[in-house]
């Protein structure tokens, strides 16, 4: 490959190069289920999303969601939609602004604001917003994409 020939690092991305200012929404209400599923899965009992008597007495004044559960959605909008199928996040830096309670309905975004040309890297703008409109989680990551095709 000559000096004036760029490596395209997208070749076999199932969904193609995204562009700068594509994003992805994912919405779903919360329920007391996913608190029982996440802790099933990593141990996290912390009262403050079992007891409701001693929630309602915290700054939060109800039972809150696990933060994980609050951003996984953020896991869908990446491995399903943008940049999709293949996609694994290299890092994360999130920003929890307002716990989330049960029952409440939160739509999850990124939004492309880098793409690199020589290897299926994006850097991504990250929310999540409650039903109100509130920001509950702000923050930015960084994702590789695996070449599916083929495989």
């Amino acid at each position: 490959m000559s000096n004036t020939e760029k490596k395209d690092g997208w070749v076999g991305v199932l969904n193609g190069q995204p562009k700068i200012g594509q994003f992805s929404e994912r919405s779903r209400t919360t329920k007391m289920g996913d608190i029982h599923s996440f802790t099933e899965m990593t141990g996290d009992k912390n009262p403050v999303h079992y007891d409701e008597e001693l929630a309602k007495k915290t700054p939060f004044g109800k039972l809150i969601v696990q933060g994980g559960v609050t951003t996984g959605l953020l896991n869908a909008c990446v491995a399903e939609d943008l940049p999709g199928p293949g996609t694994v996040f290299l890092s994360t830096e999130l920003k929890f602004l307002k716990a989330v309670g049960v029952g409440e309905e939160l739509t999850a975004r990124v939004e492309i604001e880098s793409v690199r040309d020589d290897k299926p890297i994006c850097k991504l703008k990250t929310t999540i917003t409650d039903s109100a409109g509130d920001l509950c989680v702000d923050g930015t990551a960084t994702t590789y994409t695996m070449a599916l095709k083929g495989l």
